[in-house]
């Protein structure tokens, strides 16, 4: 039993509406959406020890947009799965080339280092990411695309996302926040 179905069924003395996931899910009907193109290597790929947490070195990869203009700062936000270590870095827009820039920024700054620390990195199929898989002809690095409109593919970085929006709503300009404030 969960703390959902305790207050559900009037045992406990608090409302929904006092946790702050409960209503914030919306239970849709799944359907599946065949017309997506596929940018690169799947997830179905990508090998068992990367599901198992075992191992440093395996990435999820996600951007967290402000407010929807094209002058507005984006975050890129990086979650390694076993150690649950977290990167955010803030790019000028959501473009697959400041996206790429970040990555090669990343790449600088840990250079000897950086096919030890990032075995491989899953993302989802967002035009930002088109370009990452240009990684795969620089470094050791594997990247792997998430099945379209699948978040729970990527859910350490998604639970992280919903963290930072906590204190960045949606539509708030992130260029108003620094990146003090926001780690």
């Amino acid at each position: 039993r969960t703390l959902y179905n305790y207050v559900d069924q009037g045992l406990l003395n608090i409302h929904n509406y006092d946790l702050p996931e409960k209503l914030k899910r919306n239970t849709k009907i799944h359907r599946i959406r065949k017309n997506k193109k596929k940018l690169g290597r799947s997830i179905e790929q990508r090998p068992q020890e990367v599901n198992k947490r075992d191992v440093f070195g395996h990435w999820e990869c996600d951007l967290v947009l402000g407010h929807k203009t094209k002058d507005d700062e984006v975050l890129l936000t990086l979650s390694e799965r076993m150690s649950r270590e977290f990167l955010i870095i803030k790019i000028p827009d959501k473009t697959a080339a400041s996206v790429m820039n970040a990555f090669k920024s990343l790449r600088k700054q840990y250079s000897e280092h950086w096919n030890d620390i990032f075995k491989t990195i899953t993302t989802d199929n967002g035009s930002e990411f088109a370009d990452l898989s240009q990684l795969e002809d620089i470094s050791k690095s594997l990247v792997y695309y998430a099945h379209p409109y699948t978040s729970c593919d990527k859910g350490t970085v998604e639970r992280h996302n919903g963290l930072i929006r906590r204190f960045i709503p949606k539509g708030d300009y992130i260029h108003n926040y620094s990146l003090q404030q926001i780690i």
